[in-house]
């Protein structure tokens, strides 16, 4: 507890080195941070007032070691939040499980109103720190200062905008060991030592062949996965579409091969991963052939129409997927499958469970979840990234790092990072093309890391 209020102090000076500081103290351990954290700012000179929600006396165990640190005056009624520079959100700690109601909503409301700079320990009080969702009512802190580790509702919005600027502090307890974590960040340490080793001796055989299945309407959608197939490493790739369509999608491609789609595509064992949806179109054309490439049981990355055309026979889909599956929906497609009810993170764990294949829950907060409950956060997506067609790249990445024998859950890990990092690169004004162009430097970058 030391240590995390001199952490709580440092960041005080930091960021509000002037003015009169206000520490909101709550009942549990985030409280009594808070108190030998005023203490220690009270004895740098500043200007210290301390507001408790609860009566002191009634704090046990560590809060009450700390309520003795506190040598100032007690606040008998909230003050002005105006007055200060800074208010110090100690009330609530991440464990939030049930909506903030009476005096605290109260309090936190009049906070949130008087649009004081906040600093928050832990989570906003309110912010339910293991789903990111506002449990009633949220006071946005401009900076939190947390410990040990990020908790997911610091990465999952609303609860990465009401965090404000995330500050991690080392307090000198260990953090758990991999293997009893099921929720990470998305970054490359998970996943590095799977990507696709190349040597002097491969080929485009050794690397894969991966096949994509285009439409006859929306041919720029598959055609911009088939691309990003090859930008991911995938040595061969080909396009199956309607044979009225052929001369468009053969007139625009160059090294992706365009063959008429009809049944014999399954019988093909020269491939490795399919990609059904972008650009498909809805309805039972597309629930058949994504039955028929399923039944191979080889790697398939399901994204689009290739999912919503079993809204009305969701049972069929999550009979049919496997292991080696990779489902790409955005928010609305996922809705007309699996129960959209619950938070982000344990809807795509349910469903990843269900069905048991990996899911890709997108969005500003992308989710990467597998059957077996991990799950991984890619919390490093620009806002530029939402755009139409950004979504095929996204499905054709996955596609190609699955046809060179990655596990799905690393592939889809891996393909979610190379996005959003290629969006990064090139900055705002971003369409799905510029994807294509800049991955050749997200990836040197990728394989010069240590």
């Amino acid at each position: 507890m030391q240590a995390a209020a001199h952490a709580v102090a440092r960041t005080v000076q930091g960021h509000w080195p002037q003015g009169a500081v206000l520490f909101l103290c709550g009942p549990g351990n985030n409280g009594g941070d808070a108190l030998v954290a005023a203490q220690i700012l009270r004895e740098q000179g500043r200007v210290v007032s301390v507001f408790s929600l609860v009566d002191p006396s009634a704090r046990q165990g560590t809060a009450a070691w700390a309520q003795t640190q506190w040598q100032g005056r007690w606040e008998s009624q909230c003050p002005d939040f105006r007055r200060f520079s800074v208010v110090v959100d100690g009330l609530l700690g991440a464990g939030l499980d049930r909506p903030v109601e009476g005096e605290t909503a109260a309090l936190i409301q009049a906070l949130a109103a008087s649009k004081v700079p906040v600093c928050a320990i832990d989570v906003p009080s309110g912010l339910d720190g293991a789903t990111g969702q506002a449990r009633g009512v949220v006071a946005p802190a401009s900076v939190t200062v947390s410990f040990v580790r990020y908790k997911p509702g610091h990465v999952l919005y609303p609860g990465r905008d009401l965090c404000g600027k995330l500050e991690l502090a080392d307090i000198g307890m260990p953090a758990p060991a991999l293997q009893e974590a099921t929720t990470w960040l998305n970054e490359p340490t998970l996943w590095r030592r799977y990507l696709p080793q190349l040597s002097a001796q491969s080929h485009k055989y050794t690397r894969g062949h991966a096949l994509v299945i285009g439409g006859d309407r929306m041919t720029g959608a598959s055609r911009l996965a088939a691309r990003a197939a090859q930008r991911a490493g995938a040595g061969l790739v080909s396009m199956a579409v309607p044979p009225s369509v052929w001369p468009v999608y053969a007139s625009a491609l160059d090294s992706i091969m365009v063959a008429p789609l009809d049944e014999s595509i399954t019988q093909d064992e020269r491939i490795r991963a399919w990609l059904v949806g972008p650009g498909a179109g809805l309805g039972e054309e597309t629930r058949r052939l994504t039955l028929a490439l399923l039944a191979t049981g080889r790697p398939c990355v399901l994204d689009a129409d290739a999912i919503s055309s079993f809204a009305a026979q969701p049972q069929e889909l999550l009979g049919a997927v496997h292991e080696q599956c990779v489902l790409t929906p955005h928010s609305g497609e996922f809705a007309r499958v699996f129960d959209a009810e619950l938070d982000r993170l344990e809807a795509a764990r349910l469903a990843a469970r269900q069905c048991g294949a990996v899911m890709v829950l997108k969005g500003a907060d992308t989710i990467i979840a597998a059957p077996d409950g991990r799950a991984l956060i890619n919390a490093c997506a620009p806002p530029w990234l939402a755009t139409g067609g950004s979504g095929d790249v996204l499905a054709g990445l996955v596609c190609g790092l699955l046809t060179q024998g990655m596990p799905a859950f690393e592939a889809a890990g891996a393909a979610v990072w190379l996005h959003s990092q290629a969006a990064l690169e090139f900055g705002p004004g971003l369409i799905p093309e510029d994807l294509l162009q800049v991955l050749p430097r997200v990836w040197q970058r990728l394989l010069a890391m240590e």
